[in-house]
């Protein structure tokens, strides 16, 4: 176990300085101008030495190669640096936002489980049945429809028609309620069809068909050993499409004018706010790390097949 956590923040620690190294150049070198839009010059009339005086102070006359080591180094000291439109420092501020965006990341899982392990496991027990050919309909709809557009299709339902439902912002739980459903909505489709398959495949195993030779009823045979067994696959999915996710809850949280990390970032973009984007960019790929860490952790745990190779790989 110390020897997949050492070799795993080995993984981490150059995973970080590429994912540093290329954000960094890459806001850098898009279009637009931060000094401009702290200056906020479309409304006030700003000299050329004001411009410069600004751009020096704030160190983007040095080269991009001393930007970068000197945004390193205030790394390495903790130090993310201070947002140039809220003027707080930024890990500060992305802290704030972060429970709003985690409230919503753990409604749109808890929506997607509700749909997606009901649905998918029917599926696979009546293959062949309405319900399989219902469920894989509702699948491929679901894959097919945009989360912006059901967002907006639900805000237009229980918002505007019932008015029943807030639409904007974070007050209560309430509020929760549309975006989550539009997020979980979105991304239980792909779940669906992949638990079915998986469990169509754990259900023609030889240890399946063992078990019923020793008697052993057919819901227990599938809640300890065919859904157990399906688990890895659907996992191993969710670790590598953790991006989408956070993907789509920041074009749900922007539909939504929830005050998440995602919104945040959006209106860092527009004002050129690059401490804000860089450590929104490091928080993510830290998450997206410890997502898959604990992914890969897991199969110990599912997969008892992976403790034998081990064991046998270390003797």
């Amino acid at each position: 176990m110390f020897r997949i956590l050492l070799r795993k923040f080995l993984e981490v620690f150059i995973f970080l300085l590429f994912i540093m190294f290329v954000s960094f150049l890459f806001i850098r070198l898009a279009p637009g101008d931060p000094v401009l839009t702290i200056l906020n010059v479309d409304e006030l009339s700003v000299s050329q030495e004001q411009v410069e005086a600004v751009r020096e102070e704030m160190g983007f006359n040095d080269s991009l190669p001393v930007q970068f080591g000197n945004w390193l180094l205030d790394f390495v000291r903790l130090d993310f640096g201070v947002s140039y439109s809220t003027g707080q420092p930024v890990m500060q501020t992305l802290m704030r936002a972060l429970p709003a965006t985690a409230e919503l990341t753990i409604g749109a899982l808890l929506v997607m489980l509700i749909i997606a392990i009901p649905l998918g496991s029917l599926s696979a027990l009546h293959r062949g049945s309405w319900i399989d050919r219902g469920s894989r309909m509702l699948s491929i709809v679901g894959a097919a429809v945009p989360s912006f557009w059901l967002g907006l299709i639900l805000i237009d339902m229980f918002g505007v028609r019932f008015g029943n439902l807030p639409t904007m912002g974070r007050d209560g739980f309430t509020s929760l309620i549309l975006p989550s459903l539009t997020l979980g909505l979105a991304i239980s489709s792909v779940y669906v069809r992949l638990l079915r398959s998986s469990l169509l495949d754990s259900l023609s195993q030889e240890f399946v068909r063992s078990a019923r030779a020793r008697g052993l009823s057919e819901g227990r045979i599938f809640m300890l050993h065919a859904f157990r067994h399906s688990l890895p696959p659907v996992i191993t999915v969710f670790g590598v499409s953790l991006g989408s996710l956070i993907g789509g809850v920041v074009v749900i949280e922007v539909l939504f004018a929830y005050p998440g990390i995602g919104k945040l970032v959006v209106d860092a973009i527009r004002q050129r706010d690059y401490p804000l984007i860089q450590g929104y960019i490091l928080i993510m790929a830290i998450v997206v790390f410890l997502v898959n860490t604990a992914v890969d952790l897991s199969y110990r745990y599912l997969n008892p097949e992976m403790k034998l190779k081990e064991k046998e790989a270390h003797r």
